[in-house]
């Protein structure tokens, strides 16, 4: 009895199978969360591409992450010649596109070459093609890439270009 109200309290198995069912919930909705939460998709879409060496504003189908926004690749930098680095203030202007650690990245259709990360600097970048992929922070909404042929940090930016579909011997790529 729960002498405070005078009534029985709950048995000591009613408990174990309550406080059973709530940590069942609790990992189910846990498992749910990182399952969702552990794919990351690249995908192409119709962008404002602005090429800084022409000036010129295009419309093109390129590369971008789950939110919209242009992914970029630097020439010269791979993930054996590192150009764009945290020491040198490159991420200050290009950050690094990341995932969280043990995510499954997977491609859109139209994203040409092949989809990696690599972990590195406390960080998993991805990683198309075997060149690591950036942001630029001068695009501040979706849908608009104003990096194009920017020369800074080593090389020059590029976006990824979707692949063309059809039977043609041309394909994506950057540049």
């Amino acid at each position: 009895m729960n002498s405070a109200e005078g009534r029985p309290g709950p048995s000591r198995r009613q408990f174990s199978i309550a406080l059973g069912a709530a940590l069942t919930g609790a990992v189910i909705v846990g498992a749910v969360s990182v399952a969702l939460a552990s794919t990351s998709t690249v995908q192409t879409a119709k962008s404002s591409v602005t090429n800084q060496s022409t000036h010129k504003t295009t419309t093109e189908t390129i590369v971008v992450d789950s939110g919209g926004f242009a992914l970029y690749a630097l020439s010269g930098d791979s993930k054996t010649h590192h150009e764009c680095t945290k020491a040198s203030g490159c991420y200050s202007f290009w950050p690094p596109a990341t995932v969280k650690p043990g995510t499954h990245v997977t491609k859109g259709a139209g994203v040409p070459g092949t989809l990696s990360t690599w972990s590195h600097g406390g960080m998993d970048q991805l990683v198309l093609s075997g060149h690591p992929l950036y942001r630029y922070t001068a695009d501040v909404k979706a849908h608009t890439a104003a990096g194009e042929s920017v020369n800074s940090f080593g090389g020059t930016w590029y976006v990824f270009k979707a692949a063309k579909s059809g039977g043609g011997s041309g394909g994506g790529g950057w540049g």
